[in-house]
């Protein structure tokens, strides 16, 4: 009988002192609470449309990181990374030191400066995939390396996604479209110990 009395204790709250709660682990997503005023985020955090920019809600800490973006409908779009010192209000991104990244229309900026241009323009249901390695930013178009890589990137950074005139974006960081290269992996969310 005192089995089930203990059964049932655990059962509605009263836990073992011993027992250890599971805690779920968070995901990689669309920063709510860091994107720009006019940006729209559906989808449990995985689409934006609308006007601005966002950030993803952890920065890259691992060696090395990828992610994917899908472009759902073309407009003004532009991806990669920025540290949280980038305007989310104000797009194109690429015009500042603060931000690395493709535009819709293939070239790479960094300081409002071109950098590089892709051979092939990325089009609407296109997979775009980012690797960053702490040295290098490197942009994958369906699945294939463009080859143009993006350096001198400095400090924490976040991926960065930016939308306008019509441009809806999904961006995936996991269950990812094509597989990541290799020693390639998703964005992991560093926990601290207690």
């Amino acid at each position: 009988m005192a089995d089930v009395f203990c059964c049932i204790r655990r059962c509605f709250g009263d836990t073992n002192p011993g027992h250890i709660r599971l805690q779920e682990i968070p995901s990689v997503q669309l920063d709510t609470t860091n994107m720009g005023s006019e940006v729209v985020i559906v989808k449990n955090g995985r689409r934006i449309c609308g006007t601005g920019a966002a950030f993803s809600n952890a920065p890259i800490n691992q060696d090395k990181a990828y992610f994917e973006v899908k472009v759902q409908s073309s407009g003004v779009w532009g991806v990669g990374l920025a540290t949280r010192k980038c305007s989310v209000n104000k797009v194109p991104l690429g015009d500042t030191e603060e931000s690395w990244v493709l535009r819709h229309d293939g070239r790479l900026f960094h300081k409002n400066e071109e950098k590089e241009k892709l051979p092939n323009l990325p089009q609407e249901g296109d997979v775009l995939g980012l690797t960053y390695d702490h040295v290098e930013l490197n942009f994958r178009l369906n699945d294939k390396p463009v080859n143009i890589p993006m350096l001198g990137i400095k400090g924490t950074v976040y991926p960065v996604f930016y939308v306008d005139e019509g441009a809806t974006l999904d961006v995936q960081f996991t269950n990812f479209y094509h597989d990541p290269p290799d020693g390639y992996d998703s964005i992991m969310i560093e926990q601290s110990l207690l």
